[in-house]
C-alpha cells in the first residue's frame, strides 16, 4: 500500500465546500480505481463510491467529502498534517479507502490460491462512500445512500481518535423565528419586535433548564444555542430574525420539540405582537445510539487493543450521517476515524500522521475480523 498520508494531503488540498464536492469526488473515484477497487463511480447524488468484492453481504464505510469554510493552509509541521478536512472528515474517509485497499490487494494476490482473506472477502461487498452535503444539514449524500444499500455492518467516518469508538449522536433541530410589527415610538406601549423575540428566547431557555435539571450526562440533556439574531427597521415597520439551535437527546424527538416550542412561540407572539410573527423548523434529526455489544463494536475493541491502546466508547453531542442511516439500516453501526474532534471547524485543524496510520491499521483489522463472521 502506497501513499498513506499523501492520499489525505492530496484530498484536503482540493476545496470541497458543501454543494461543491465535484472535484474531490472525481479525485477519490480515480484513486479508488487506481488502488484496485473493483468498481468506482460517482452516483446520482454526487457521492464518490468505491466497491471491493461482489458478495451478497454488504459492509458500508460511509464518510463525507464536504467541509465547512475557512482556509487552513495545507502543510506538515512536527509530525502533523494541517488542512481543512484533515479531522472533519476527509481523514476518516481516506482511512476507509486505504483499509479497503488492503482487502482489494489481498484478494488480487490470492486469486489462484486458497486464502482466508480471499474466501471471506468473497462473501462481502465492501462499499466505501464519500458523501456530499453532510456539513450542510441536508445530508443529501447519506439520504441517497440510505435508500440504495442494505448493509450488515456500517462504519461512519467521523473523528473519534484512534482509540475511540463512537456509539451515538444527539439529534438536532433548527428554529427560524421572525417577528415584525409597525413602528412605534420607543416611549409608546407594547413590546418591540426585538423584545418579543427575546421573550421567546428566554422562555425556551427556561424550559430547557427545567428539562435538564438532574440530568448529569450531556448526552441526556437538551443543548441550546442562539446562533444568530438581527433586527432593523425601515421607518414604517420593524423586525427581528433569530436562529435557535437545539441538540436533542434520545427521549426528546424533533416532533415533540416542534410541538412544544411552536406552541410557546404562538403564545408569546399572541400576547405581544401587532403585526406578523412566524416560526419554522429545519435540519431535524433524531438522536441515535447503537450497542457496544454488537460484533462490530467488539471487533473495534479487539483491533484497538491489538495496537496496544485502550478502547474508549464515546457519545457525541453533535449530529452526523450516523443519525440519517442508522434508523434506516438498523444494523450494527459505529463512527470511527483519526483526529481530535475538538479541532473540527477550527483554524488549527490537523491530524497526527502516526494517529492516521494507526487508524488505518485498526480499520483494516476490523474489516478482516468481520469477514470471518
Amino acid at each position: 500500500m502506497q501513499g498513506m498520508i499523501e492520499l489525505l494531503e492530496q484530498c484536503v488540498s482540493i476545496p470541497s465546500l458543501s454543494g461543491q464536492e465535484q472535484h474531490v469526488a472525481i479525485f477519490l473515484r480515480d484513486e479508488m480505481l487506481r488502488r484496485g477497487f473493483d468498481h468506482a463511480f460517482i452516483d446520482d447524488a454526487g457521492n464518490a463510491v468505491g466497491i471491493v468484492g461482489a458478495g451478497s453481504r454488504q459492509m458500508v464505510l460511509l464518510g463525507h467529502m464536504d467541509t465547512v469554510g475557512g482556509d487552513v493552509p495545507v502543510r506538515y509541521d512536527d509530525g502533523k498534517l494541517y488542512g481543512r478536512g484533515t479531522v472533519d472528515a476527509k481523514g476518516s474517509l481516506c482511512a476507509f479507502v486505504l483499509a479497503a485497499e488492503v482487502i482489494a490487494d489481498a484478494r488480487r494476490k490470492s486469486q489462484d490460491q486458497s486464502s482466508s482473506v480471499l474466501r471471506l472477502a468473497s462473501d462481502f461487498q465492501l462499499i466505501v462512500i464519500g458523501a456530499v452535503e453532510e456539513e450542510a444539514a441536508t445530508s443529501k449524500g447519506a439520504r441517497f445512500a440510505a435508500t440504495h444499500y442494505a448493509p450488515e455492518f456500517c462504519i461512519i467516518g467521523e473523528p473519534s481518535g484512534m482509540d475511540g469508538i463512537t456509539l451515538g449522536y444527539k439529534g438536532r433541530l433548527l428554529a427560524d423565528v421572525y417577528v415584525g410589527r409597525a413602528m412605534q415610538h420607543t416611549a409608546g406601549p407594547g413590546a418591540s419586535a426585538s423584545e418579543t423575540a427575546v421573550d421567546f428566547w428566554m422562555w425556551v431557555k427556561s424550559y430547557v433548564d427545567k428539562f435538564n435539571a438532574g440530568k448529569e450526562k450531556v448526552f441526556d440533556q437538551i443543548q441550546l444555542s442562539l446562533r444568530s439574531i438581527q433586527s432593523g427597521d425601515d421607518g414604517l415597520s420593524e423586525w427581528c430574525n433569530m436562529e435557535i439551535g437545539l441538540r436533542l437527546p434520545l427521549e426528546f424527538e424533533p416532533a415533540l420539540a416542534k410541538e412544544v416550542f411552536g406552541k410557546a412561540f404562538t403564545d408569546v407572539a399572541t400576547r405581544t405582537v401587532i403585526g406578523r410573527a412566524s416560526i419554522s423548523f429545519r435540519g431535524e434529526e433524531s438522536a441515535y445510539r447503537s450497542s457496544k455489544e454488537s460484533p462490530l463494536a467488539r471487533a473495534f475493541v479487539d483491533a484497538i487493543r491489538a495496537e496496544k491502546m485502550r478502547p474508549a466508547f464515546k457519545l457525541k453531542t453533535g449530529t452526523a450521517d450516523f443519525n440519517v442511516v442508522g434508523p434506516v439500516w438498523n444494523c450494527p453501526i459505529v463512527a470511527y476515524g483519526p483526529g481530535d474532534s475538538s479541532l473540527d471547524h477550527t483554524p488549527n485543524e490537523h491530524v497526527s500522521i502516526d494517529e492516521f496510520e494507526k487508524a488505518v491499521k485498526v480499520l483494516t483489522d476490523v474489516l478482516q475480523s468481520l469477514m470471518q463472521l
